[in-house]
């Protein structure tokens, strides 16, 4: 299972839990506020930093202002792409896609105690092969349309029924989640949900949206046993 304190087992947390990603572009100064209303609005296991087309100091720099943060409440702080940045910034972690840093050099550079979570689409190959090396979690997805990457591929409930009958790392859905669509990933098991357009975009503001995340998977999760 994952490390504290992205993936924690009490009865105060509920199985299933958010994990947000950044938009890819964003400016650390405007954007700290909107993150911090969304931490503090309930629920959040982890926050991936995502950013693209920006150099290494920008990216130190996001890190710096925004990690603090994160971390202060508790909350993992994952680096998307970049495990050198991670480890030297002081990130909880890193998360690597299939074209990115290869797990083994990846595991290496942050280390035997950080978060390494890796993509794996819709690949149930990709995601054993991860779990073999050693990730702390895998991520399928997309599981619904989403404009924030292109892919072709298209993942299945299937998938996380799957994994979570086989396999007990944890897995991460992700991919055009709402809290209108999120209940059927929750009930085939998803541990956690990705998101990005659904909070950053809602139209109440970020923190109305990790309240409505909380409680459409607080819904969609089976009754505690007595």
């Amino acid at each position: 299972m994952l490390p504290s304190p992205l993936y924690k087992v009490s009865v105060a947390v509920p199985d299933c839990r958010l994990y947000l990603i950044t938009p890819p572009v964003l400016d650390p100064i405007t954007f700290a506020p909107r993150l911090a209303e969304a931490l503090d609005a309930g629920d959040v296991a982890c926050v991936q930093l995502r950013l693209k087309g920006v150099d290494d100091d920008t990216v130190r720099r996001t890190i710096d202002h925004l990690r603090p943060l994160v971390q202060d409440r508790d909350v993992a702080f994952i680096l998307n792409d970049r495990p050198d940045l991670a480890a030297a910034t002081g990130c909880d972690g890193v998360h690597i896609g299939q074209d990115d840093t290869p797990y083994p050099a990846a595991r290496q550079q942050v280390g035997a105690d950080a978060i390494v979570g890796v993509s794996c689409m819709d690949s149930r190959h990709l995601a054993l092969e991860a779990a073999d090396a050693g990730a702390d979690y895998v991520a399928f997805g997309p599981f619904f349309p989403t404009t924030t990457k292109i892919t072709d591929c298209v993942a299945g409930l299937d998938l996380l029924t799957w994994w979570n009958d086989l396999v007990e790392i944890p897995v991460v859905a992700i991919g055009g989640i709402t809290p209108g669509n999120c209940g059927p990933l929750v009930h085939a098991g998803a541990n956690f949900l990705a998101v990005v357009s659904a909070i950053w975009d809602h139209i109440d503001g970020p923190g109305a949206a990790v309240k409505a995340f909380n409680s459409a998977i607080a819904a969609a999760e089976p009754p505690a046993e007595a």
